[in-house]
C-alpha cells in the first residue's frame, strides 16, 4: 500500500507539472533551490553578514594605537601689540608674536604595558563572534526553510488525499441517490452519503487554504514580494539506523555556530577585562615636531624649529574609576561564561529531545503505514458489504473515514520525520 500511495502521489504530481508546462507557469523548486534563494535573498542573513564585516573594521580601529599619528599644522598670528601675553586660562604667559608658521608633528606609543594588546585580542574575539552570529542565523533561515517546505510539501499532499476523498464520496453519493431513486436505499442513506461529500469538501477547502499559506510562509522566506505558485520536487526519505544520542552531544557542542558565538565573547570579555586592570599601568610614547617659520619676528624667532621627547604618563588617582572599570569588566567576563554554560546545557537537552522526536517520528512512518493498510482493506470490506445490503451506510460512512484519516496521517508522519531530521541537523550545528 506504502508503494501504490507513493505511486499515485508522484503521478499526481506529474500531471500537474504537464498542465503546468503547458501553462508557461512551471515554476519548479527543490529544497536546494530553496536554501540557495533563502541565502542570498534574505534580509536576517544580510544584516548579520554586514554587521560581521563592520566588526573587522572594530579590530582595525583598536589596532591603530599601535601605528604613529602625523599632524600637518599651519598658524598665522597677529598681535594687538607690543608685549602681548596671554592673560587667562593657564598659568603662564608667553608672549604672542606675529608670525606664520607651518609643521609637523609625530606621535608614536611606545608601550601602554599589554593594554592596546589586549584591547585589540578583545577585539578580534568579538569580530569572531559576530562571523559566528551570522553562521548561527544563516542556519537558523535554513531550518525555517526546511520546516515550512516540508509542511508546504505535507500540505500539497492532504491536498490530493482530499481531492481522491472528495471524487470517492461523490461517486458513492451519486450510487445511493441513484439507489434511493430507484427505491432500493432509503433517504436516510442519501442524507449520510452528502454529509461525507460536504465533509469531503471542507477538507479539500482547508487543505487549499493551508496549501497557499505554506506557499506565502516559503514566499517570504525565500524573499518573493509577489506570490509564486510552486511546484515542490519531493524530497526522498532517508531512514538509517536510530541515531547515536552522546556523540551528536559532542557534535552540537563543538560545531553549534551560535556556541561558538557564545565562546569567543566570553575569551573576548575576558581580554577586556585585563585591559581594563591594565589602565593602573604607565603608558609611554614619543613625540617629535618640526616646521618653519617664514613670517616672523626676526630678532625673537628662527626661521625653523625641531623637537622631539617622550613623555610618561602614570596614572594616580581617577575618583575610583579604574577600579570600578575593572570590576564592572570581571564581572561581565564572569557573566558570560555562565551565559556559554548555560546554552551548552540547553542544547544538550535540546538534541536529547529531538533524538527522541526523530526516532517517534520513524516509528510514526511504520505505524501509519499499516494503519492505512488495516483501512484500506476495512473500506473495501465495508463498500462490499453496503453493496450486498449487509450493512448499513453509518458503517461504510466510518470506514471511508478512517481511510481518509490513514492516508492524511501517513503523509504528514513522512514530512514530519523529515522536518525533525532538519531540526537534529540544525541542533548539531550541520545544518549550514
Amino acid at each position: 500500500m506504502m508503494k501504490t500511495f507513493t505511486v499515485w502521489l508522484v503521478a499526481g504530481l506529474m500531471g500537474l507539472l504537464a498542465v503546468r508546462a503547458q501553462a508557461g507557469e512551471t515554476n519548479i523548486l527543490s529544497l536546494r533551490d530553496a536554501e540557495e534563494m533563502a541565502i542570498k535573498n534574505h534580509p536576517k542573513i544580510s544584516a548579520a553578514q554586514l554587521i560581521a564585516l563592520a566588526s573587522r573594521e572594530v579590530v582595525r580601529e583598536v589596532r591603530s594605537a599601535y601605528f604613529p599619528t602625523v599632524t600637518a599644522d599651519a598658524t598665522a598670528v597677529g598681535s594687538a601689540g607690543d608685549n602681548t601675553r596671554i592673560a587667562a586660562g593657564g598659568l603662564n604667559n608667553p608672549l604672542i608674536y606675529n608670525r606664520n608658521a607651518e609643521g609637523v608633528t609625530v606621535s608614536q606609543l611606545i608601550t601602554d604595558f599589554g593594554r592596546t594588546a589586549n584591547l585589540t585580542s578583545s577585539a578580534k574575539l568579538r569580530s569572531q563572534a559576530e562571523a559566528e552570529g551570522a553562521e548561527a542565523t544563516r542556519a537558523q533561515i535554513l531550518l525555517e526553510v526546511s520546516s515550512v517546505y516540508f509542511d508546504t510539501l505535507q500540505a500539497q499532499s492532504v491536498l490530493e488525499v482530499a481531492k481522491q476523498t472528495v471524487a470517492t464520496r461523490q461517486l458513492v453519493f451519486d450510487q445511493v441517490s441513484t439507489l434511493a431513486t430507484n427505491q432500493l436505499k432509503s433517504g436516510l442513506d442519501v442524507s449520510f452519503a452528502k454529509v461525507d461529500l460536504e465533509g469531503g469538501k471542507l477538507l479539500l477547502a482547508n487543505a487549499q487554504n493551508d496549501l497557499q499559506a505554506g506557499f506565502a510562509r516559503l514566499d517570504n522566506l525565500l524573499g518573493e514580494r509577489e506570490p509564486r505558485d510552486w511546484v515542490l520536487v519531493d524530497e526522498p526519505v532517508s531512514m538509517g539506523s536510530p541515531p547515536d544520542t552522546t556523540q551528536l552531544i559532542q557534535t552540537a557542542l563543538r560545531e553549534r555556530p551560535d556556541l561558538l558565538q557564545l565562546g569567543h565573547e566570553r575569551d573576548a570579555a575576558a581580554k577586556f577585562a585585563r585591559a581594563e586592570r591594565d589602565l593602573n599601568y604607565p603608558s609611554i610614547s614619543a613625540m617629535g615636531s618640526a616646521g618653519v617659520i617664514p613670517v616672523r619676528e626676526p630678532d625673537e624667532l628662527k626661521s625653523d624649529y625641531a623637537a622631539a621627547g617622550v613623555n610618561l604618563s602614570l596614572p594616580i588617582f581617577s575618583g575610583f574609576l579604574f577600579t570600578a572599570r575593572r570590576n564592572e569588566a570581571d564581572l561581565r567576563a564572569e557573566a558570560a561564561a555562565e551565559n556559554l554554560r548555560d546554552a551548552q546545557n540547553n542544547v544538550i537537552r535540546d538534541v536529547r529531545v529531538t533524538v527522541l522526536n526523530v526516532n517517534y517520528a520513524m516509528e510514526r512512518m511504520t505505524l501509519t503505514e499499516q494503519l492505512l493498510e488495516s483501512a484500506n482493506e476495512a473500506f473495501d470490506l465495508a463498500q462490499g458489504r453496503y453493496q450486498a445490503g449487509l450493512s448499513s451506510i453509518v458503517e461504510l460512512s466510518q470506514a471511508q473515514l478512517n481511510k481518509t484519516e490513514a492516508e492524511i496521517a501517513q503523509a504528514r508522519a513522512k514530512y514530519d520525520f523529515q522536518v525533525q531530521t532538519a531540526i537534529l541537523n540544525f541542533q548539531i550545528g550541520v545544518l549550514r
